[in-house]
């Protein structure tokens, strides 16, 4: 399954190469709430909240009120989960609050699980140079994505596994990374991270993973007419 990525900034939809690099900016989500409605499952990020520099909770909830969308960013507390899941996202991605002095918080991901259903959580594990990256990818775990995905595993109903050397550039993924993390759980995963062409969602979805993608969208270089 393709799962289109809307990513907020300043409120508006962008797309940043490596999570820092500027590369596409639309002032106007619009076209892109119509192109998506089609789909039956969005993924929304709110950069901003979670770079902790304020929110767009409001465009959040309006595009969640229009899309069937799985909200991330900036969701570090309990609280935080029930406030996004009230404003009408399906589930919940959660990253960096699911770890805590180098290694997995299964002490959090207990309490959110219970809090909210683990069918509503969505573990994003986010793999730089094939250990975990939290805070905005800039703080490498000495954990693995493997060993985190096993401990995560009963405290959630998806993984969201982005490989993040790959992420933005359009060179496509790291497909052993990924069947890697397909064959460590049997929770329902999605991949993201340079995901480019239709071989690659096809090959993904032969082997049971989504494909989360957002640049070759927009560029326009996977065209979403035969979707």
């Amino acid at each position: 399954m393709l799962i289109p990525s809307i990513d907020l900034q300043n409120g508006h939809v962008v797309q940043l190469v490596q999570g820092e690099t500027l590369a596409i900016e639309a002032h106007d989500p619009e076209p892109w709430i119509k192109k998506f409605a089609r789909f039956p499952r969005v993924q929304l990020i709110d950069l901003d909240a979670a770079r902790g520099r304020g929110d767009n909770s409001g465009l959040v909830a309006t595009i969640c009120g229009r899309l069937p969308c799985r909200v991330g960013g900036g969701i570090r507390s309990i609280a935080r989960a029930l406030a996004v899941l009230e404003g009408g996202a399906h589930a919940v991605i959660v990253s960096s609050a699911l770890f805590r002095d180098g290694s997995v918080d299964l002490e959090f991901a207990h309490m959110l699980a219970e809090a909210v259903g683990r069918e509503r959580v969505i573990a994003a594990v986010d793999s730089r140079g094939g250990h975990v990256a939290i805070h905005g990818w800039k703080d490498v775990l000495p954990v693995t994505a493997v060993d985190a995905v096993r401990a995560l595993e009963p405290y959630c109903g998806e993984f969201l596994y982005t490989h993040v050397d790959t992420e933005g550039l359009m060179r496509g993924t790291d497909m052993d990374a990924i069947l890697a993390v397909r064959r460590a759980t049997g929770r329902r995963v999605t991949a993201a991270g340079g995901i480019t062409t239709r071989e690659e969602i096809d090959r993904l979805h032969a082997e049971h993973v989504d494909a989360v993608v957002g640049m070759a969208i927009y560029t326009g270089q996977l065209p979403l007419d035969s979707w």
